[in-house]
């Protein structure tokens, strides 16, 4: 404990009247404050030494009182701790230090300026018998009134065990036993400290009896309710009575309808169990219950989920195969793989469900392929979102104590569905989130595993439901925030971006069809040449799938079809000469500024979830600081393959013919054009090493060589992903030459041998065959 004798109370204080509570020397106590008064007395005290006099004030609803309605004894305190509000009041942490008697108000506006004496109390130096009797009846005491359940913070106890002052064990107590302002006033009144622990033990018994007391009210109360539970047996007397008199009863129709359900629901044993279970109880309840509702809903459930009816497979390979190839062009490895999946699924009749998922950028037909299995299979399809979840009970469903609970949204699907064995797609399962709710990433864990989830267990129905003969399908755009133990769960099938060639040919077959079907026209109304299509694929969208283009036809479609409404019948035919004309102008320029080779600009190709894309890396240097710039909105592994890169430069400097002392005073600056948007990744790291060489050597870099790959100290050329995206993009800017990693070299046979023939693949094992590509020299 903290000596506060020692501490010098001035004569004159501010005063800090407060309601409802009494303070107490000892006692740490928060307070808050939000009269004007009160508040300009805190600041006082802060401006000064802290020390401030708090006194009740006699009657609670006074705002302002006067100094004749405030106790005249109080207690000086020190303000530990104070915090502004955002709503104009203070928070205050204060000390009880000492009594003090009011003894003249020098000051009252604009807060309480009082003359103060301090009290000083008689010291006990024995503790006699008389005395530890009476502290070991308070603490006892205490006890009692804490087991009888009055609210006392629950390390009082604790705290007052350990307290052998007479004075200080009746402060405490009385501070925290929760009096009214006149009791609890009353007992800080009294100097002697026997006396106050006396007095305090007289309140302590009285509250004891007032707690005893309460307890015989309640169990009254309760033997009440008891003649709730006598009139419920008069009334299913009244509703027998009412059967023999042949008059219906809705309740008794009700039960015996769901008993018919549960019948032809035809659920696993546990399950019927349970209903039979909750239907018995809703037989016995009041019609007008607040639980037979829910019983009544939670029955609702059961009978309507398809425990037993499933639609039988007719899988027919050429069919899917058909099927597949109509609803989609080219994807063949996809469909290859989707067609192996229905394989396995015919020969083994009681195969669990598969769990595919769809990787890929927006707009490649992630869901459409979803429809076209189901359709494939003669399956129902369900279709879930899973962007932005943050709360597990999406999955699980609510705990039926809570009021408005319902399933999860995998069983409210289910039962839409109408079958145990739909194709389930989960769509964006790479955008889930998790916050205080829980991580619904977690519980899908249950859902996508075969092993597991033919007893699924959602808390609302609290029994298992066998998930295991439905076809689950996710999408993703990116795998890298799907958890390591969901990927785990799934067989994933990559959906590259589409080429320009595939672009073309999906508008012509698919999209211009559908439009001209939604807008109500026909080939007769509207023609859109094959190059129109291909300028708007090129000049007016910059995407990896198709949903831009299709935009922009409907946008086409649209225009043409005011034409039709307001009477003008002639043919309309869009050519590349007209397309702004339905368009407007054009959206994406070709980079027009690499007109010619420059020295320390490189060109590099990046992946986006939404696509490929060349990036123009720019190095310069000068003397200056020693020290590497980097600017262009990079991200922390881009800077260290810059750092990177620029090492390696200095360890290879003699036979890349640059001399070492140039290093010393050498100011490199690295930056990325388009600084708006963020970049990241460390498959830039040989673009950045060329650019650097180039800056320094002076030596120009080829314009019409993209490259992509990440690099060591050591020199070596690690792989890189996105390989198809990132060779569409450098074809689209016109590149003639790809430079990429040797151990990409395999995934060249993903390519279309279209794209190939226009560009040359370079591979590098090493920067010396990076440098020698390059510049045409051998390190």
């Amino acid at each position: 404990m903290t000596d506060f004798e020692n501490i010098n109370i001035p004569d004159i204080l501010p005063l800090l009247p407060v309601r409802d509570m009494v303070m107490y020397p000892s006692v740490l106590l928060p307070l808050f404050v939000g009269r004007d008064m009160s508040i300009n007395a805190v600041e006082k005290s802060l401006s000064q030494d802290r020390l401030i006099v708090v006194a009740a004030q006699k009657d609670l609803t006074d705002e302002d009182p006067l100094p004749e309605r405030i106790y005249s004894v109080g207690v000086v305190s020190q303000i530990m701790r104070m915090l502004r509000l955002p709503d104009g009041r203070v928070k205050v942490l204060i000390q009880g230090l000492k009594k003090a008697k009011i003894e003249q108000y020098l000051q009252e506006t604009p807060t309480f300026l009082v003359r103060l004496t301090a009290i000083e109390e008689p010291i006990i130096t024995e503790i006699t018998l008389e005395i530890e009797a009476l502290m070991r009846y308070v603490k006892e005491e205490m006890e009692k009134v804490v087991s009888m359940g009055r609210m006392v913070p629950p390390d009082i106890l604790m705290v007052l065990d350990t307290i052998d002052e007479p004075g200080r064990l009746a402060d405490i107590a009385a501070a925290n036993l929760g009096l009214n302002v006149d009791k609890a006033q009353e007992v800080l009144e009294i100097i002697d400290p026997v006396e106050r622990l006396r007095k305090l033990s007289e309140i302590l018994g009285k509250e004891i009896e007032l707690l005893n007391m309460q307890a015989k009210i309640l169990s009254q109360a309760k033997e009440e309710m008891s003649k709730s539970q006598r009139e419920y047996f008069l009334r299913e007397q009244m509703r027998a009575i009412k059967t023999e008199l042949g008059e219906g009863d809705e309740r008794t129709e009700e039960v015996e309808d769901f008993r018919k359900r549960i019948k032809k629901a035809k659920m696993p044993k546990e399950v019927e169990k349970e209903a039979k279970k909750q239907l018995e109880r809703l037989d016995m309840m009041h019609p007008d219950a607040v639980e037979s509702t829910m019983v009544r809903t939670y029955l609702e459930w059961l009978v309507e989920l398809p425990w037993s009816k499933s639609t039988k497979d007719n899988i027919d390979i050429k069919k899917a195969r058909k099927i597949l190839d109509k609803d989609h062009y080219d994807l063949d490895k996809v469909k290859d793989r989707i067609l192996e999946f229905l394989s396995v699924m015919k020969l083994k009749a009681d195969m669990k469900g598969p769990i595919l998922c769809f990787v890929g950028p927006p707009g490649v037909g992630k869901t459409s392929l979803g429809k076209s299995i189901a359709r494939a299979i003669g399956r129902k399809f369900s279709r879930m979102s899973l962007g932005g979840m943050k709360d597990e009970a999406e999955i699980r469903g609510h705990r039926r104590t809570y009021v408005g609970s319902m399933p999860g949204r995998i069983i409210q699907y289910i039962k839409l569905a109408g079958t145990n064995n739909p194709v389930f797609m989960m769509d964006e399962i790479d955008k889930i989130g998790n916050d205080f709710r829980g991580d619904p990433a977690s519980a899908l864990l249950e859902v996508l595993d075969p092993e597991q989830n033919n007893a699924f267990s959602d808390h609302y129905l609290n029994v298992p439901f066998d998930l295991s003969k439905v076809m689950f399908i996710t999408t993703a755009n990116q795998m890298d925030t799907i958890p390591s133990a969901l990927r785990d769960r799934m067989e994933v099938i990559d959906i590259p971006g589409y080429t320009e060639q595939e672009k073309l040919e999906i508008a012509r077959r698919y999209l211009i069809p559908k439009q001209l079907a939604e807008n109500g026209l026909t080939s007769a109304r509207l023609e859109i040449s094959d190059r129109a299509i291909a300028k708007a694929i090129n000049e007016y969208t910059r995407e990896a799938g198709l949903r831009n283009i299709e935009r922009e036809i409907a946008t086409i479609a649209r225009k043409v079809a005011r034409r039709v409404a307001e009477g003008n019948t002639k043919k309309v035919l869009v050519t590349p000469k007209n397309l702004h004309e339905f368009l407007g102008p054009v959206k994406y320029l070709p980079d027009s500024q690499m007109d010619q080779d420059y020295v320390g600009v490189a060109s590099g190709l990046a992946w986006t979830e939404f696509g490929g894309d060349v990036l123009y890396i720019e190095a310069s240097c000068r003397r200056g600081k020693k020290e590497l710039m980097l600017t262009g909105n990079m991200g922390d592994v881009m800077k260290e393959s810059a750092q990177a890169a620029l090492t390696y430069i200095k360890s290879k400097a003699k036979v890349l013919g640059i001399k070492a002392s140039i290093f010393n005073d050498l100011e490199m600056h690295i930056h990325v054009p388009q600084g708006a948007i963020p970049k990241d990744g460390p498959s830039a790291g040989i673009t950045m090493a060329v650019a650097m060489i180039s800056a320094i050597t002076g030596r120009p870099i080829n314009r019409k060589i993209a490259m992509t790959g990440e690099i060591t100290l050591t020199g070596r050329v690690l792989p890189i992903g996105g390989l198809k995206e990132k060779t569409l993009a450098a074809l689209r800017n016109h590149m003639e030459k790809v430079l990429i990693p040797h151990e990409n070299c395999h995934e060249l046979v993903e390519i279309p041998n279209y794209v190939k023939k226009k560009i040359i693949f370079l591979s590098a094992k090493t920067m010396d065959d990076v440098v020698e590509a390059i510049f045409g020299k051998k390190v």
